[in-house]
């Protein structure tokens, strides 16, 4: 790689880490939740029923099956998500939003959305928000083909 390689990508990871912790930030300061909340919150909002089997949103987060378990528990205890058990175990096999849950992630949407507005998309032109979304496109389609 050239000099002027190393630098672009260097501001490129620069500019992705200070984009990422600020925006996590404004969930943690304005919404009380933590990237992994809003993460497990939003995926659950986005499924018919606002509930998920436990397989279903280890598979949609791409997290490990024990990530998704110590933070489910963690949610349930502070009442953003429920389990739904099932079987002669009572293990739990799906989880579902809470009241609680769902007006936090309400909330959060439009918050975090605001947030990425104001830090990313005011500060991009129609053409470089073009360039970018081909290239993430691209870069997506190769490194993670369909099927």
């Amino acid at each position: 790689m050239t000099p002027d390689d190393w630098e672009l990508w260097n501001a490129w990871v620069r500019a992705q880490r200070l984009l990422t912790r600020e925006l996590d930030r404004g969930l943690q300061r304005d919404c009380g939740i933590s990237k992994a909340e809003f993460s497990v919150l939003v995926t659950l909002w986005r499924t018919p029923g606002h509930e998920a089997r436990v397989a279903d949103l280890v598979e949609s987060l791409g997290w490990e099956k024990s990530r998704v378990s110590h933070q489910l528990t963690r949610m349930e205890s502070r009442d953003l998500v429920t389990p739904t058990r099932s079987g002669p175990s009572g293990r739990r096999t799906g989880i579902s939003l809470t009241a609680h849950g769902r007006s936090i992630i309400q909330d959060a949407l439009v918050v975090h959305g605001n947030n990425i507005r104001r830090h990313f998309l005011d500060e991009l032109t129609p053409s470089q928000a073009d360039a970018i979304r081909s290239w993430a496109e691209q870069t997506i389609e190769r490194i993670e083909p369909a099927g």
